[in-house]
């Protein structure tokens, strides 16, 4: 069981409005007191993990939750900079997309995902999946300490 006892905090890399708000819906009903920052591409994740600019005062996350096909900077390459930065790489990195291809899924792994999701499209689903990856990260899964 984690040790984190405190309120969850979610980095949701999403630039899909509708994706956004069922995800902070599931999150919402979870039973784990948690608080969903939202960034709409790459960049501005990874300007939040390394508190940077607007971002300064940023909480670190206890998990990101990613897309893979965003603008500006896709969700590979935001994954690829976490996974070599010595000081993010112990983030865990739920890969939460609506690809289906082998060779997403491959990429994602060989960049070091902590998991990869393909986003159901009935709206129950998608709820129900959310809700299972946060108990499995945060009430199964033994995290490091910040």
């Amino acid at each position: 069981m984690s040790d984190i006892h405190e309120l969850v905090q979610i980095l949701l890399v999403e630039d899909n409005p509708g994706d956004v708000r069922l995800t902070q819906e599931a999150l919402k009903e979870a039973k784990f007191r948690n608080t969903v920052h939202v960034v709409g591409d790459g960049v501005e994740a990874l300007a939040y993990l390394r508190q940077q600019g607007k971002y300064s005062a940023a909480t670190r996350p206890h998990m990101v939750m990613l897309d893979l096909n965003m603008p500006r900077m896709d969700g590979r390459e935001v994954l690829e900079a976490i996974k070599k930065d010595p000081d993010l790489r112990r983030i865990p990195v739920v890969v939460l997309t609506s690809s289906e291809a082998e060779t997403d899924i491959a990429r994602a792994y060989e960049l070091y995902a902590n998991c990869y999701v393909t986003k159901p499209v009935d709206i129950d689903h998608f709820l129900q999946v959310v809700k299972s990856i946060e108990e499995f990260w945060v009430e199964i899964v033994r995290l490091p300490s910040q």
